[in-house]
């Protein structure tokens, strides 16, 4: 670690004492440039032979990363230093990828230019078209683009060897134009549409709104104000630090392994419910309210310890104050109801209704359970017309820039290694083998035999 002597500085270390053997240990304390100081655990093993116990790593830092910084507490998002606010006021979708994947917001000419590449590669290879037709009518789209994904590197030989600076560069501008258009062939795929292809005319949010809305049979005109809310809501999406599928990402690709297969496990992860699927279980909230006249009951069960139902949608693990995300989302949500006069849609009501208890209701507030993006994004995913199941794509679509650039930074780290979590062993010690003829029955497979 080059920088090691920098992290140090002006740290005293942790000394750690063994009351049984009387043995101390120092612990170097490291400084990043935001947030709290870190603990250099690397040699913890090799001089005491002890492992840290830490299930979901929410207390590890499993990398140095100078991508995305997040303080919970404060509600602060950051992208290279750049508030997450700002960027949504001012920037656009291209420019952000620009920014997580480079370091620094590009000039004119670097943003005109990185948008030609980007637009260069939207196009999937014909072959991989055909690949759909492999999936079931009903398949999920998230599972489709898993599959699809993982097969780009099937058909783009020149761009998985990430040790190239040029292939890892090509690799990343396919996967950011690529996803977009993967997404939308799902949607199509799923309602038996024609798939239709991508425009170079037209942005990156209006490209996608047309592969996804429009029809071989009639003309399709981008509306501005949805096509602005596609574009920040991916850059609300874009990246946020070392979550559950970007994670996943850093790990797959600590093996070696090609980056449209650590996209891939990153979409696979994103799929679970407790991560990107919570805005789709948002509305399935929503439908399971059905009506206005039913909130109060809803209210009291998700007060209720004994109850198992929860309001999605509120609260967030990693934010304890408002998510600086939904302040941005919650205007963008009202302005697109506005704009589709489905002010009085029932779910949307509830939904409103729901916010309006959230942010005045002592519980609430004292429990720190606010709307999150999950709670707004869902909103205005319906308005627009999207079904449920492809809410999670359209995170995968924002997220990919992140999880690429988070690849790229890892792939670069001169002390990357492949990721080795360690555990907490708690099954038998050693046992003396027992033959077939010795062993006592179970029956701890009774349930196999019930489901004939």
């Amino acid at each position: 670690m080059a920088d090691y002597e920098e992290y140090k500085k002006d740290s005293k270390p942790l000394t750690l004492f063994n009351d049984e053997t009387g043995q101390s240990f120092q612990i170097p304390v490291l400084k990043g440039n935001d947030g709290p100081d870190v603990l250099d655990i690397r040699d913890l093993y090799k001089e005491t032979g002890m492992f840290t116990y830490d299930p979901g790593f929410t207390s590890t830092a499993s990398c140095k990363s100078s991508i995305t910084f997040i303080d919970g507490h404060k509600g602060i998002l950051r992208h290279r230093g750049y508030n997450i606010k700002d960027l949504a006021a001012n920037s656009d979708f291209i420019e952000v990828c620009y920014l997580l994947l480079h370091g620094e917001l590009p000039s004119s000419t670097d943003k005109e230019k990185f948008e030609k590449v980007i637009t260069d590669h939207t196009m999937l290879h014909e072959q991989l078209v055909y690949l759909y037709r492999g999936f079931r009518r009903d398949a999920h789209p998230m599972a489709i683009m898993v599959g699809v994904v993982g097969a780009l590197s099937a058909f783009y030989h020149d761009s998985t060897d990430f040790s190239d600076l040029n292939q890892r560069m090509i690799a990343s501008h396919r996967l950011i134009a690529k996803i977009a258009t993967i997404g939308a062939m799902a949607y199509k795929y799923s309602i038996g549409q024609p798939f239709v292809y991508p425009k170079n005319n037209l942005s990156y949010a209006e490209n996608f709104l047309h592969m996804t809305f429009s029809v071989p049979t009639e003309e399709y005109k981008v509306n501005p104000l949805i096509a602005n809310a596609i574009d920040k809501f991916f850059i609300l999406h874009a990246d946020h630090e070392q979550n559950a599928s970007t994670s996943t990402v850093r790990l797959a690709g600590s093996s070696g392994a090609n980056p449209f297969a650590c996209i891939a496990a990153g979409i696979a992860s994103l799929w679970g419910p407790a991560h990107g699927g919570a805005n789709e279980a948002v509305i399935q909230m929503l439908e399971e309210i059905s009506d206005i006249k039913n909130i109060p009951e809803y209210i009291s069960k998700a007060k209720d310890k004994n109850d198992s139902f929860r309001l999605m949608g509120f609260g967030h693990r990693v934010y304890k104050n408002y998510d600086p995300r939904a302040e941005v989302m919650k205007k963008i949500a009202h302005d697109v109801l506005k704009e589709l006069n489905k002010l009085e849609d029932p779910l949307l009501k509830i939904a409103i209704e729901l916010e309006k208890i959230a942010l005045q209701d002592q519980y609430f507030i004292d429990k720190k359970l606010y709307p999150n993006v999950d709670f707004y994004s869902g909103i205005i995913l319906k308005a627009i017309g999207f079904p449920t199941s492809m809410f999670t794509v359209l995170f995968a679509i924002g997220r990919t820039v992140g999880w690429i650039s988070q690849w790229k930074e890892m792939i670069e780290d001169p002390i990357n290694k492949i990721g080795r979590p360690r555990q907490l062993y708690t099954g038998s010690q050693s046992r003396e083998y027992q033959q077939l003829e010795t062993r006592e029955k179970k029956s701890i497979f009774k349930w196999l035999w019930k489901s004939k």
